[in-house]
């Protein structure tokens, strides 16, 4: 290694000195040997930009991941307070309508938190049993209404197909002939 960059010092100081009493011969391997420096030094420097441009998508990547666990850790931390302001809703219809009204807005209030979270309630209203977004705690033979109806909620869920926090718990239909 040494030796090398003595030729490569001395290739460069042969092309800084007066070039009258050197052969061509000599001037062509000086040049080959600064074209060869400067080759090596272009290699790494394009390897130090490959590194760096994939050590800043890789972090990029991470803080994205990181980001996702602590959207979800927070809205994983509302959960329980829905599920308490509905069991208390439940119950609350001896209560005056101005208490009621304040705990469905504070009910309202944590369902739009786990939405802004990228959380959205998942909407039950007519749907059929779907089981990416619902599950299903219990089933009831009714010949009045289709197969897979969804009677009732008895846990609401958050989230879509794609980003699940916690799916619904339904009780769903079936026919009395199915198994």
């Amino acid at each position: 290694m040494v030796e090398e960059q003595n030729e490569d010092t001395r290739a460069v100081d042969l092309l800084n000195d007066d070039l009258t009493d050197v052969s061509p011969e000599e001037i062509r391997a000086a040049q080959a040997a600064v074209a060869a420096q400067l080759e090596t030094a272009e290699d790494r420097w394009r390897r130090a930009a490959a590194d760096y441009d994939n050590l800043r998508k890789r972090m990029a990547r991470e803080i994205q991941t990181v980001r996702e666990q602590e959207r979800r850790h927070t809205a994983k931390a509302f959960l329980p307070v829905v599920d308490g302001l509905d069991r208390a809703l439940s119950f609350g219809v001896d209560l005056d309508e101005g208490v009621l009204g304040g705990m469905q807005a504070i009910r309202a209030q944590a369902a739009d938190a786990l939405r802004a979270l990228g959380y959205p309630e998942i909407v039950i209203d007519g749907a059929e049993f779907d089981p990416q977004l619902h599950e299903a705690v219990s089933v009831v033979e009714d010949a009045s209404v289709p197969p897979r109806s969804i009677l009732a909620v008895t846990r609401p869920g958050f989230g879509t197909p794609e980003r699940m926090l916690r799916p619904a718990a339904v009780v769903v239909t079936r026919r009395p002939d199915e198994e």
